[in-house]
């Protein structure tokens, strides 16, 4: 065995690199993942902590590399991913904390670390069947809002995401963080405005989106007739003409106080968890 993949004792798992060096090509190209260029050029993106690694292959998707501090070396469970990235064909390195905290520009960083390739899904293969849920996201711009939704569609049982125009990325490290893991677990699917209003045209949905024009009381709409589709408007501009005319409904969150606007991503869980609620019930014993 060489020097390059020591033994690891009776709970050896597989060819484990040590990487001390920040100048290592290997992490320099980890590294570049913080940059929306090098992730579209890859096809890959950057999840932290042991937890998101362990859901995201137990959800199948494809793990390239698996990084993990020396302090982590010995533990099961890590030990158990790094057998089954090696199993799929993946890399496995272990570094100095001084590595793993320049990959995740942490400075108390996760010990683990997991190089995904990035998952789609198409557009035209979505036909939303009876009781589905999906959000769709007109050029949403901060990764937290986007991570936050995904975690609440995620937790309502929404189906999936669409992106609309221009967005912030899905796969950016703070919205990976924002989705604490369910980026594995919820579809996200991108197009432009026409390709969304075209596959609304022939998708059998029930398109509600809010708008300041909205007359409507957004509790007072039927959910249940067809599968809905909550259109949700940009940060700072709101849902364009374009969008807004389209919609089956526009729907407006009663407020009151001081404050005129609710954050977007309050607003979609607001908006999610009552166009779910005929389908949501506290399970027994929770």
């Amino acid at each position: 065995m060489s020097k390059d993949f020591p033994d690891q004792g009776p709970r050896r798992v597989g060819q484990v690199k040590e990487v001390t060096s920040l100048a290592n090509p290997i992490i320099k190209d980890i590294k570049a993942l913080t940059n929306k260029k090098s992730r579209e050029e890859s096809g890959t993106f950057l999840a932290e902590g042991l937890k998101l690694v362990i859901d995201a292959i137990e959800l199948g998707w494809t793990i390239r590399t698996l990084v993990y501090a020396k302090a982590a070396k010995g533990k099961p469970l890590v030990e158990q991913m790094a057998a089954r990235t090696v199993a799929s064909g993946g890399l496995v390195l272990e570094v100095s904390e001084k590595v793993i905290a320049a990959i995740t520009r942490r400075d108390n960083p996760q010990m683990v670390v997991g190089i995904f390739e990035q998952r789609w899904t198409p557009l035209k293969g979505i036909r939303p069947q009876e009781g589905e849920t999906w959000v769709a996201l007109d050029r949403v711009r901060d990764p937290g809002n986007l991570g936050t939704i995904i975690r609440t569609a995620d937790a309502a049982g929404a189906a999936g995401i669409i992106l609309i125009g221009e967005t912030t990325d899905p796969f950016s490290l703070e919205t990976v963080r924002a989705t604490m893991g369910s980026v594995f677990a919820v579809p996200v699917a991108r197009a432009t405005p026409e390709e969304f209003l075209a596959w609304r045209k022939s998708a059998g949905v029930s398109i509600v989106a809010t708008h300041l024009a909205g007359a409507v009381d957004y509790r007072t709409i039927d959910y249940r007739k067809r599968p809905t589709v909550l259109l949700m408007g940009n940060e700072q501009s709101g849902l364009p003409d374009q969008l807004a005319r389209e919609a089956d409904a526009l729907a407006r969150i009663p407020q009151q106080g001081r404050a005129d606007s609710l954050n977007l991503a309050v607003a979609t869980a607001v908006m999610l968890f009552e166009a779910r609620r005929h389908l949501l019930s506290l399970a027994e014993g929770k």
